[in-house]
């Protein structure tokens, strides 16, 4: 009986446990920390081998495939050693992606690829489609291969799961653009960094399609002097262009697929702002092509519900509203973020940078930011970067942050929290960041 060794013990690690049970192979799953208790007992009650708290060393000898958590780095000595004893070490996605024969929509890029998968996924569903999702949204792709088997499967994938990606095929692939963001696991390389998203086109086929935004430098340039295999399309935000899928005439966004061709005015859309303007469009391309309705479209497009932690609409108090956007882990994120602000802003930032360069921000910074409220144990480079930008408060806590915000903000103001950083100084994730801050909104209504 073949060995797999699961590193990780999440949903994708759970999931790659279930999927290996059916397959046949002996599992072992391995966690330095400690598991959540719903993930404990799903592995007890499928009877799966286990171990938290650190990784042993007897249980590592003669593994012939890895299944590895994206949170866990290749340079880790553990990952490194396994490889050098001759193991196979894939993500949880590729595992999944060798024993599912459903088509596979893949979505990636540093901004976006979130609302982007949810928005293609309700799109799909509302044209009666059966779709899965899975990646870094909805379950484990490996479980539901493993018990609840769809049609297709929208995947949102980051730059971590495709690096354990190596024969996965996506039949459409959505690139929505490259900015810097993880450079701490990649060397502080920016190049290595695109050269992961990029690893989403390998294996396509020239039946399948590739959609990205024209309007990211980085991503047409890679493009241009790439050879795609799929048929490429182009999404951008730019007026009647030549060669572009989807594009802006005025106030209405345009899509083209073939011969078939869908409009509808962006103030239609249920998300607001650019951002979702470009989310929309790679979506629709993809729909589009799998033959979902105008109607369904249109109805997809205006019932789709907003998303939770990006651009999240709180609460309105004393005439100041709160918005969580604690998904900006990074700084294009919260460039639109503060692009899409039509009111003066207290804007919440602040966590562990992964070599951010702010000066991007500073404009709009100076144009709409009232207030930065600096939110992290280290706050020196943000301080130092928005120094004489806007007035800086220096907090240590969410409940610091919150205190001050508050006192500075007058009704017609926003106060934004979009961190621009990872969250894990203060907190266990981006979820955790944005939940404690709506919890924390929440007991301001009560007062």
């Amino acid at each position: 009986m073949k060995k797999l060794l699961i590193l990780g013990g999440g949903e994708s690690g759970v999931g790659a446990a279930r999927l290996g049970l059916q397959l046949g192979y002996d599992v072992f799953l391995s966690d330095r920390g400690r598991l959540s208790d719903p993930y404990r007992q799903a592995l007890e009650e499928m009877g799966v081998s286990f171990e938290e708290g650190g990784h042993s060393r007897d249980r590592m000898v003669g593994i012939e495939l890895v299944v590895k958590s994206p949170g866990i780095p290749d340079t880790l000595p553990l990952v490194e050693n396994l490889r050098r004893t001759g193991a196979e070490v894939i993500s949880e996605i590729e595992f999944a992606g060798r024993h599912a024969d459903a088509p596979m929509y893949g979505i990636t890029g540093s901004n976006g690829k979130t609302t982007t998968t949810l928005l293609l996924h309700h799109l799909l569903r509302c044209g009666g489609q059966d779709v899965g999702l899975a990646g870094n949204v909805g379950s484990s792709l490996a479980a539901q291969v493993a018990d609840h088997r769809h049609a297709a499967y929208v995947v949102e994938l980051s730059s971590f799961q495709l690096d354990g990606m190596y024969r996965f095929r996506c039949n459409s692939a959505i690139l929505t653009n490259i900015t810097p963001d993880h450079l701490d696991r990649y060397n502080y390389q920016f190049e290595r960094y695109v050269d992961s998203k990029f690893r989403v086109i390998n294996n396509m086929l020239p039946e399948d399609l590739f959609v990205y935004g024209a309007d990211c430098d980085v991503v047409r340039d890679r493009v241009e002097h790439t050879r795609v295999v799929p048929e490429t399309l182009s999404f951008t935000y730019r007026d009647n262009p030549s060669s572009a899928a989807a594009w802006m005439e005025g106030n209405r966004l345009v899509a083209r697929w073939r011969d078939r061709r869908f409009s509808i005015d962006k103030r239609e859309i249920s998300i607001q702002g650019r951002h979702n303007v470009y989310n929309a469009m790679a979506a629709l391309l993809v729909a589009m092509k799998t033959g979902i309705s105008d109607d369904h479209l249109h109805r997809g497009l205006t019932t789709f519900p907003q998303v939770e932690h990006r651009l999240e609409r709180v609460a309105t108090i004393n005439g100041v509203t709160y918005i969580n956007d604690s998904k900006a882990t990074n700084v294009d994120s919260a460039w639109y973020a503060l692009e899409s602000m039509q009111q003066p802003v207290i804007w919440i930032a602040g966590g562990t940078d992964k070599g951010n360069d702010y000066e991007v921000l500073k404009t709009l910074a100076r144009e709409k930011v009232k207030t930065l409220v600096c939110m992290g144990v280290d706050n020196a480079k943000l301080i130092s970067a928005f120094a004489g930008v806007c007035e800086i408060v220096d907090t240590r806590s969410l409940q610091e942050a919150m205190t001050a915000a508050v006192s500075r903000s007058l009704p017609g103001d926003a106060v934004l929290l979009s961190p621009c950083c990872a969250s894990f100084d203060l907190f266990k994730n981006y979820e955790d960041r944005g939940r404690q801050f709506k919890s924390a909104v929440e007991e301001l209504t009560k007062r």
